[in-house]
Order: structure tokens, then sequence, then C-alpha cells
């Protein structure tokens, strides 16, 4: 009986660790944003990109997030993490909410993130915001 139970455990785990990157924790005060290199000091608008194998690519603002993959797309089996700027929780970009605001960010693009818009609409820095379209 515990060789099926270790069997089952061992297939529990290879079928998870088959499932998409979880994002990585950003150090505050000492990574760096991939395009505008300004060192990353806050999560509210903070994003980055992760792939399997690879070190986490980190963005100090969505701005920065939105020039970048305008330059170059993001690996196919990637997955682009934004930050609810309500909540400070990661969601994945594909299915977050954009707006642009008068919110000063750290590249002054006022783009925060939520993921939907119930947190956006509870979000009193969203306000008056308009949406925006940011990820290609």
């Amino acid at each position: 009986m515990t060789r099926w139970m270790l069997a089952a455990a061992l297939v529990t785990m290879s079928a998870c660790a088959g499932g998409p990157p979880e994002p990585a924790t950003v150090a505050l005060g000492e990574d760096a944003c991939a395009y505008c290199r300004m060192t990353i000091v806050s999560r509210a608008t903070a994003a980055q990109i992760v792939r399997a194998g690879d070190e986490p690519v980190f963005f100090d603002e969505i701005g920065c997030l939105r020039d970048y993959l305008a330059r170059r797309a993001a690996p196919a089996d990637a997955v682009v993490y934004v930050t609810d700027h309500r909540t400070g929780a990661w969601v994945e970009a594909r299915t977050a909410v954009f707006t642009r605001t008068s919110t000063s960010t750290p590249m002054a693009s006022g783009l925060l993130a939520h993921a939907d818009a119930a947190s956006r609409d509870a979000d009193p820095a969203a306000a008056g915001g308009s949406q925006a379209a940011v990820i290609p």
C-alpha cells in the first residue's frame, strides 16, 4: 500500500511541476527594471516576465513592460505578471484590467493594473481613469 501512495504522490508532483511558472519575488531596492534600468522600489506598479528555466525579467512599471513588449515579444511559454495596484497581488497580464490614470508612477506612464474591474473600481487611484490596452 505504501508503494501505491508514493507512486500517487510522484504522479501528482510531476503534474504540478508542468504548470505555468509562478511569479518570482522582486527584491525591492535591489532588482532593476529590464527596460529603463531604474531600481525597483515599489511593487504597486511592478511587472515581470517569467519563464521556466530562465531568470525572471522585472519592470518597475507597466509602461516599461509595454515598451519592452513592443520591441520584442515574450517567449510563447513565458507568463507575464503585473501587480494589482490595490491588493499588491501578482495577476497574469493577459487577464488584467489596465487603466491610464493621473497617478504618479516611476516613469510617468500613469498605467495601473488590477485583477478585475471590481478591484479597479475599489482603488481610489484608478478613479477617473480610462481603460488602456497594454499587452499586445
